[in-house]
């Protein structure tokens, strides 16, 4: 089927799918980068959502992150969202044995050395999410294909996706870190902290997300039950997940680390026991949030006080 098939079947099918999928296209393109990020945000969320986006009154909280995304434009977000500097960042204000330990970072493919590379690691762009590259045996690594992926990351500016400006100016680079292995378990948890104003309201716990048809994500309370939250592409855990036994550790950082910031969302792993820092998101989904039950967005949204409502 040609393209123009595909696109006009997709659009007969669902016609927002389509502008949606049109404007990320159009994003990639450096023509895109003439429309203003307002009107760009107003065209993604019109598509998104089916309507207008209010940046004079927003109410929900994917609406408020939009509106984030172009007034709170702190320079030192750049830094945080940034997966080198940041560690940096973290050595400082939680201690180094937080932070995973990190074996490079270069500006190209061809300038590692893989010689000096241990025989498990994992590769990341500095400036995007998803580009992870995992080597668990440096035998049967992949290289070309690793290459190939990180090329094309490397040349993949996310700000233009979705004009999130934290990371705009982060400069593209390659990080090689250590390969983290929690003994009983086939991936690491991640646990993501929603924090307003510095005090973490709720937190999700996923699990398998390098394979969506088995990964599963829960919103959480800060009590440690399940939340009413849920999200609409991916399933919820079948049982309320075991407390990591650092969770009171992780709740005193997340606090600390969001202290005097709108919102932020503070990823932490505990790993054999030992709590690491994982990085920090100022919009999830990049503002798009797919809550199952659209009154949800509203319920978060209300958690989220923008700063000309102080």
């Amino acid at each position: 089927m040609s393209k123009i098939k595909k696109a006009w079947a997709l659009w007969k099918k669902d016609p927002s799918q389509f502008k949606i999928r049109f404007l990320r296209k159009l994003a990639s393109k450096k023509m895109s980068h003439l429309i203003p990020d307002k009107t760009f945000l107003r065209l993604l969320y019109r598509a998104n959502y089916g309507k207008k986006l209010d940046l004079k009154n927003p109410r929900g909280f994917n609406e408020k992150l939009q509106w984030l995304k172009l007034y709170a434009r702190d320079p030192a977000y750049t830094e945080m969202v940034d997966k080198y500097a940041v560690k940096e960042m973290m050595k400082e204000r939680m201690g180094q044995e937080y932070v995973i330990p990190t074996y490079g970072v270069w500006e190209r493919f061809e300038d590692i050395d893989f010689d000096t590379l241990p025989n498990q690691f994992v590769l990341k762009c500095t400036h995007d999410s998803g580009s992870v590259i995992i080597c668990r045996d440096k035998a049967t690594f992949d290289k070309e294909t690793a290459r190939e992926k990180i090329r094309a990351k490397m040349k993949n500016h996310i700000y233009w996706n979705y004009r999130e400006w934290p990371y705009k100016n982060v400069r593209p680079r390659i990080l090689a870190e250590a390969y983290m292995e929690d003994k009983g378990s086939d991936e690491l948890i991640d646990y993501k902290f929603y924090c307003f104003g510095g005090e973490p309201k709720f937190l999700y716990v996923s699990q398998g997300l390098s394979n969506k048809e088995t990964a599963t994500i829960s919103f959480l309370t800060m009590d440690w039950q399940f939340a009413p939250y849920e999200r609409c592409d991916y399933p919820p855990m079948a049982q309320l997940p075991e407390k990591p036994r650092t969770f009171d550790k992780m709740v005193e950082f997340a606090k600390k680390l969001s202290a005097g910031i709108d919102f932020l969302r503070v990823d932490l792993y505990e790993i054999n026991g030992k709590l690491y820092f994982s990085e920090l998101t100022f919009s999830p989904c990049a503002g798009f949030m797919p809550f199952k039950n659209p009154e949800h967005d509203l319920e978060v949204g209300k958690m989220l006080i923008l700063p000309e409502k102080k």
